[in-house]
């Protein structure tokens, strides 16, 4: 850290920005490009800090403020967003200089955290922690990959023609795509350049002709470069300043979430810079009949692993020395008896007492426990296969005996029920189902610090977007949508409880992907009306009869035990 502070002065700035993301906005990113976590111990996917010459902040968001205070907290003052915003806590009485690097951050992001009287933003080319970083991982370069139509759906031409006559309807004459999730889904290709994600670094022009430029790195295209050719002319991904540069007198088509500082300042020097959601989020965000069939594949697949892992849990607890890490490593094995496994689709959150209350746990060599009798064993994982891409949490019983954790567990459960019920109608939003999930536990002045939910690509991100279960989220649901259904409870240093399946949006409902059973053993009876009793046990006739002929003789025992009627 000294070392950096004395750069601060070298550049004639008070501070520095430090934010998660790589250059490509993805919100898991491989050790070389975790500037964050190098400068500040801080492990989760999503925040930054604000390095100053005599105070260090870290800003993050509910969901990580009990890890960002064990993991930073000695050198950092930790702030939770939105409660309160850099600008907030900063408030200088005369003007400061902050530098930031313009690969990094958005225009959008920087003015939203910073933009108040006395604070002046300097763009700075050269990152400031690489400098210091001696010991560097190096880059990952592995082969990007392509996705055929029986896998996709749709071919990588058509797609091309649906976002050219968006681009025409708009009466633009460039969309500059900058999310390579975007890039993976319209040329039908995937990559290993994210953790826990298939994503294909790269970047696209598209003109209003439907002519593309694709801008990457060269050598992880030689597999499939003769496939990718026939759509699009393809450039080393350093030669995409040069080519941004050219351009003038046009109307270039921006996403300002994913629009790098640097990208926006070389196209607005000689353009007329249209700011608006990326439309291909749009289109991917609807997933079409053949990924949804590969969906409920992948689904049954993830079910058949996580509910033998549940299985094994129960079993051996009481006799066994389980750990969270031992754990995790057993539901992966299970996974990973599969073919068409790939690897996590996050990192798994194996939490047990006391770190079942972390909502973005992450089990370490310092942190780990060993599963109690008499506690709650929370996890939360899932898995990207050829087919799809999973998420699912299951809170099991150790035993557990309390009253009280039961009536929460149950409540959470009801507002679970209230959003798989749901009757979606033509303006259905996701804040209106965030309120639905939260009004059990709301009766006895209970809340979580999270969004009931979020969108899930197709062997994609697990987090995507527009569509989400949240407090502020307006976008209208459609057929085909994917989302998480996750309403949970933290007790600090106590207990967690959540309860997680994916659904998709068909007609007026949702309808489940998720195929595991719930923890029946937490469920407090008295507390559920007649049709919440129906729906649990109509949903666990469903699991039993997807599961039963993949289970062993035992399995099968508790697979009818666990999908009895309540």
């Amino acid at each position: 850290m000294k070392n950096f502070k004395k750069l601060l002065e070298r550049y004639r700035i008070d501070g520095y920005i430090i934010p998660k993301n790589d250059e490509y906005f993805n919100e898991y990113i491989h050790s070389s490009k975790d500037r964050l976590n190098f400068i500040s111990n801080f492990s989760g996917s999503a925040g930054f800090a604000l390095i100053l010459k005599k105070k260090n902040y870290l800003f993050v968001d509910g969901r990580y403020t009990t890890q960002a205070y064990q993991e930073s907290g000695k050198k950092f003052k930790i702030v939770t967003i939105p409660n309160r915003f850099p600008k907030h806590v900063l408030k200088p009485s005369k003007e400061i200089v902050l530098g930031f690097d313009p690969k990094l951050h958005t225009e959008k992001q920087l003015n939203f955290f910073f933009k108040i009287k006395n604070i002046r933003l300097r763009s700075i080319k050269s990152n400031l922690v690489d400098m210091v970083w001696k010991d560097k991982p190096k880059d990952l370069i592995k082969p990007f990959f392509s996705i055929s139509k029986k896998n996709a759906g749709e071919t990588s031409i058509k797609k091309i023609g649906k976002v050219k006559n968006i681009i025409l309807k708009n009466k633009t004459d460039y969309l500059l795509v900058t999310a390579p999730e975007n890039v993976a889904w319209i040329l039908n290709i995937r990559g290993y350049d994210a953790c826990y994600s298939p994503i294909p670094n790269g970047r696209l022009l598209i003109r209003n002709n439907g002519e593309i430029d694709f801008f990457t790195n060269l050598k992880k295209l030689e597999k499939i470069k003769k496939i990718i050719e026939k759509k699009v002319h393809i450039h080393d991904e350093k030669k995409i300043e040069k080519v941004l540069n050219r351009i003038t007198s046009k109307k270039v088509w921006i996403d300002s979430l994913s629009c790098s500082f640097f990208y926006k300042s070389l196209l607005t020097r000689k353009n007329k810079i249209i700011e608006k959601i990326d439309p291909i989020y749009f289109f991917k965000s609807v997933k079409n009949n053949t990924e949804i069939k590969n969906m409920k594949k992948s689904h049954l697949t993830d079910g058949i692993a996580l509910t033998k892992f549940l299985f094994w849990i129960k079993k051996n607890f009481k006799n066994k020395k389980i750990t969270e890490i031992s754990a995790q490593k057993k539901l992966e094995s299970f996974r990973k008896m599969h073919s068409s496994y790939k690897f996590p689709s996050f990192n798994t959150i194996s939490g047990s007492g006391p770190n079942s209350s972390i909502i973005h746990y992450k089990a370490s060599n310092k942190t780990n426990r060993i599963l109690k009798r008499g506690e709650l064993y929370l996890v939360d994982s899932g898995g990207q296969y050829s087919f799809g891409t999973t998420d699912v949490t299951r809170t099991v019983s150790l035993d557990n005996k309390s009253n009280y954790i039961k009536e929460i567990y149950t409540r959470v459960l009801k507002g679970h029920i209230a959003v798989s019920n749901f009757k979606i109608k033509k303006n259905s939003t996701g804040s209106q189902i965030d309120q639905i999930a939260r009004r059990f536990l709301k009766k006895i002045k209970l809340d979580y610090p999270h969004g009931t939910g979020h969108g899930v690509g197709y062997f994609l991100n697990v987090h995507e977007g527009p569509q989400s279960l949240s407090k502020k989220n307006k976008t209208n649901l459609k057929n085909g949508m994917i989302l998480s259904n996750e309403p949970g409870y933290y007790k600090a240093g106590s207990f967690g409880i959540r309860i997680e399946n994916l659904v998709y949006v068909k007609k007026n409902k949702f309808e489940e992907l998720t195929i595991a059973p719930i923890e029946k053993d937490l469920i407090s009876k008295k507390i559920l009306n007649n049709d919440e009793i129906k729906w649990i046990n109509s949903y666990h006739k469903k699991v039993k009869k997807n599961l039963f002929k993949f289970m062993d003789f035992k399995e099968k025992l508790d697979l009818a035990r666990a999908c009895s009627p309540i």
